[in-house]
């Protein structure tokens, strides 16, 4: 049996990279990039997924470059599929070059 390394999401790496750290609350992050409060909770609670508004808006904020919180979320959106679908992934053979 594989062991994975357990996947934080991109809400919970907000949360605790971000939010906490510099004492913020979902609401006052809300507020200081003009959102409605329930955005970033549902974020966070894994039940809304980044758009590129909040992307910018949260790298704006945060002083990263834009597209980190998208990235962030594709990568881990990749991780989970290729484990979800790793043995048909193993079984699919390139398709060869022309010539």
């Amino acid at each position: 049996m594989t062991e994975y390394i357990e996947l934080t999401t991109v809400g919970e790496m907000l949360k605790e990279e971000f939010i906490e750290p510099f004492n913020l609350t979902q609401n006052a992050l809300a507020n200081a990039i003009f959102v409605p409060p329930n955005r970033i909770h549902q974020i966070i609670k894994g039940q809304r997924r980044i758009t590129a508004d909040t992307d910018l808006r949260l790298t704006t904020y945060f002083g990263l470059s834009q597209g980190y919180f998208l990235r962030y979320q594709e990568d881990y959106e990749l991780r989970i599929a290729r484990r979800e679908i790793a043995d048909d992934i193993n079984k699919i053979k390139p398709i060869q070059a022309l010539g």
